[in-house]
């Protein structure tokens, strides 16, 4: 399976007539090309060439008289096959401005209504125009409200647009590619783990700095770490029950206990402590989510935040235990 979306560097020479008889050539020959110059300028000291090809995959290609950089969704020339892989962050800004540009014009001509969110285009590039997860990345946010029930596009894109704007995330692609870039739509996955942009959304909104991905000494790596470093930080964890209708528990207390006995039977339980576990329910309807709120159940786990939200609505939480992390005014605790 091809990952999100990555630079090859070369650090051969390349010229003009190299790049048509490597590269356009060898795609032309396997699944039909057209070579051209690109659509933007390329950056300075560099030259450039666009492939846009016959299924529909698109590659770039710019060089220097030192280093050369390649960046498509399609399959690899020969040419570049040894070359290694980095990520827009890692690449020359010139160089990434560049190609982003170029891709995120091609993204919006494919896609035209993701042209209203720039800020997710831009933040989900990588998995949104890459090789394998392209067609099932914009399904999952076109039509299922990137994993909330009962919204629409409009105010479930809105809602995260407004926190990507923030630039809470300083790596992109590590948050990004936890989309995936499967072929077959994953929507409980996908669900989840937008699970951990809503808790961000939650965590920045009440005045938190994040850092994701957190590596503790058990091996696991824990969600987020805030305010703060490895000895100072406060870690939180993000799960997301499926609802009732969706699993064999047969009611919502029942579903949110066993996802989380998951995760204090594995992950948690190795760690021995110290984590506040965020259990997002916001794939629960109405009445699953008014039982919850109703009984505000044990489950297994201290301390806890119990919560759904509803874009463009309200949040709605219960918590469980001596919770260290403060929750935006807004939410609405029973």
């Amino acid at each position: 399976m091809a990952k999100p979306l990555r630079f090859r560097r070369s650090n051969e020479r390349w010229t003009a007539d190299r790049v048509r008889s490597a590269l356009y050539q060898s795609l032309n020959q396997a699944i039909g090309a057209t070579m051209g110059r690109p659509w933007f300028r390329q950056p300075e000291g560099y030259d450039a060439r666009r492939f846009d090809m016959d299924n529909g995959d698109v590659a770039l290609f710019t060089w220097s008289d030192d280093v050369a950089y390649w960046m498509g969704n399609t399959e690899t020339p020969r040419a570049l096959w040894q070359t290694e892989k980095y990520t827009f962050e890692e690449v020359p800004d010139a160089v990434a401005e560049w190609a982003e540009r170029e891709l995120l014009a091609q993204l919006h001509e494919e896609a035209p209504w993701l042209a209203e969110y720039p800020t997710l285009s831009w933040f989900f590039l990588p998995v949104l125009l890459s090789k394998d997860g392209r067609h099932t990345s914009r399904e999952f946010f076109r039509d299922h409200a990137a994993g909330f029930p009962d919204c629409d596009r409009e105010t479930a894109l809105s809602y995260y647009e407004e926190l990507l704007e923030g630039g809470v995330f300083p790596d992109r692609y590590e948050m990004a590619a936890k989309l995936g870039t499967a072929e077959t739509l994953n929507l409980t996955r996908m669900s989840a783990t937008m699970s951990e942009f809503t808790v961000a959304k939650l965590l920045d909104e009440a005045g938190y700095d994040l850092a994701p991905e957190n590596e503790v000494s058990s091996g696991h790596s824990i969600d987020f770490r805030v305010d703060g470093d490895e000895q100072t930080g406060r870690l939180v964890e993000v799960t997301r029950p499926l609802p009732p209708s969706k699993r064999s528990a047969g009611s919502a207390v029942a579903a949110i206990k066993e996802t989380v006995a998951t995760k204090t039977g594995g992950q948690l339980a190795d760690h021995g402590g110290g984590v506040t576990l965020f259990v997002d329910c916001s794939s629960f309807d109405d009445g699953e989510w008014a039982r919850i709120l109703d009984e505000q159940p044990e489950i297994g786990h201290r301390p806890a935040v119990v919560f759904r939200v509803r874009p463009g609505g309200n949040t709605e939480a219960y918590t469980l235990g001596s919770v260290p992390i403060d929750l935006p005014d807004d939410v609405e605790l029973a």
